[in-house]
């Protein structure tokens, strides 16, 4: 964890910025996979990560927006937890890590509530139906009052300050900026024929897991990347096709990696693959070379879609007057997602709060366009954002069929010119950038995304037979 004094730091700070009220946070609990004492593997709230550190399931804390007074509610380990877990420190000794005096046992925080109940208590909003259950019990509210009660100004005030990276996060999101790198390092070598997408995606967790922990949020590893999210893993590579990789890790300190790389099997991009992955590059690169502080993140996506839709239209998919097309939505055919996220503690960081209260304010509001609507990050950047950087084309069959049996930008696409890619798959491309004070760099050491690196990359065949 962080030294005590940065979440003391942090509490205070939001304090200051809610106000008044009594601010409760609930802690994760572990989550049966089958049977009650088989969990999935814990990981707690990313809020209460960010303001109390502690990786302990089923805490809770109070914070005094007034006084300022942080209370942790944890129990001392009986001798039965000790048989079954080992030693552990004293809650005095972990709350004093965090930089808490007052630890009381869990029982105690229902009466603290109940003697609340005529202040405004604030929560963020859940996303575990036992975090959900366990805030309505203590309120005395029901389920849907719970799930539609969250408090918009501890979220705006959390947002505020989570958005802009502290020192010691950029350090974290850094040094492990090289397990991400060693992930896709290793997908690029077993991109061969004859390897399964599981083998590969098994080589990433092991990655990962050898490095302190689990991924950070589920691999997309496929030969159809024209699929988004594709989380199937049954296919076995074919020299020819196209491996799309999207894959993190996380840190010790829960902090994730998320990048993306497309591979040749076999090692040899053909010439279709080369000029389609080239465009995609260019608009990646564009993306770094022009962010900086004070330039909207939706610039930057309408930017890389002009720099597609005009890459496209050079290889005579698209037609037309390329700003207009763009302007109408008619390249979201070939991308129909957003430029990028916010990256941190989540993976879409802090999207649980309500990803357009994240991602959108009052200048800069949420497009209902088709593609431009899935952005998820269009407000104006700042220095300490962390954001990721993903253009991406695809040939999705279900979807070139639907616009052309409407009729749909005609002016604007090549329909005939589509049909030597219906089996193309898709490419994307992913850095995460950090916004510097005069513009961004990319974290950590750059994969390999040069076409010429990754065909050598992928012909080294590092894990041939392993």
């Amino acid at each position: 964890m962080f030294t005590s004094e940065t979440y003391i730091a942090r509490r205070a700070k939001l304090c200051e910025k809610v106000g008044t009220g009594l601010m409760l946070f609930v802690g994760n609990v572990d989550i049966a996979c089958n049977y009650k004492d088989n969990t999935y593997h814990f990981r707690q709230d990313s809020s209460f990560l960010y303001l109390f550190g502690l990786q302990i399931a089923g805490i809770a804390a109070t914070l005094d927006a007034e006084t300022g007074e942080a209370v942790l509610y944890m129990d001392e380990l009986t001798m039965d937890d000790i048989i079954w877990m080992g030693p552990q420190e004293s809650v005095s000794d972990q709350a004093a890590k965090v930089g808490v005096t007052k630890v009381l046992p869990k029982a105690k925080l229902a009466d603290v509530i109940s003697a609340a109940k005529d202040r405004e208590i604030h929560f963020v909003p859940t996303y575990h139906a036992e975090t959900t259950i366990r805030i309505a019990n203590l309120l005395g509210k029901s389920i849907s009052e719970v799930e539609n009660g969250a408090s918009l100004k501890l979220i705006k005030a959390l947002i505020s300050m989570r958005e802009i990276k502290e020192k010691c996060e950029i350090d974290e999101l850094r040094k492990h900026m090289a397990v991400g790198r060693q992930m896709h390092m290793a997908a690029m070598a077993m991109a061969h024929e004859g390897r399964t997408e599981s083998e590969i995606m098994a080589m990433l967790d092991r990655i990962s897991l050898m490095n302190g922990q689990p991924v950070s949020f589920p691999t997309i590893c496929s030969v159809h990347g024209e699929t988004l999210h594709n989380h199937s893993y049954k296919n076995t590579l074919k020299k020819g096709q196209l491996l799309l990789v999207d894959a993190g890790s996380e840190s010790p300190l829960c902090y994730a990696t998320d990048h993306t790389r497309t591979s040749p099997v076999g090692g040899k991009f053909t010439n279709q693959q080369r000029e389609i992955y080239q465009i995609v590059l260019d608009a990646n690169n564009a993306v770094a070379a022009a962010c900086e502080p004070g330039l909207t993140y939706r610039e930057m996506h309408l930017m890389a879609c002009r720099i597609i839709a005009g890459g496209l239209k050079e290889l005579g998919i698209m037609k037309g007057d390329m700003d207009d097309a763009v302007m109408e939505g008619a390249h979201a055919l070939f991308m129909p997602h957003g430029i990028g996220h916010m990256l941190g503690l989540d993976v879409h960081d802090m999207e649980s709060y309500n990803d357009t209260l994240v991602g959108y304010d009052d200048e800069t509001t949420r497009s209902t366009q088709f593609g431009l609507s899935a952005l998820r990050l269009g407000k104006r950047l700042r220095e300490g954002f962390v954001v990721t950087d993903e253009p991406g084309i695809y040939f999705i069959p279900a979807l070139i069929d639907k616009w052309r049996a409407e009729g749909l930008f005609k002016d604007f696409i090549n329909y005939d010119a589509l049909e030597q890619y219906r089996s193309f798959g898709g490419i994307r491309l992913e850095d995460d950038l950090l916004i510097t004070r005069h513009g961004c760099e990319i974290l950590g050491e750059r994969i390999p995304i040069e076409i010429d690196d990754v065909e050598n990359e992928v012909n080294k065949d590092t894990y041939h037979n392993k």
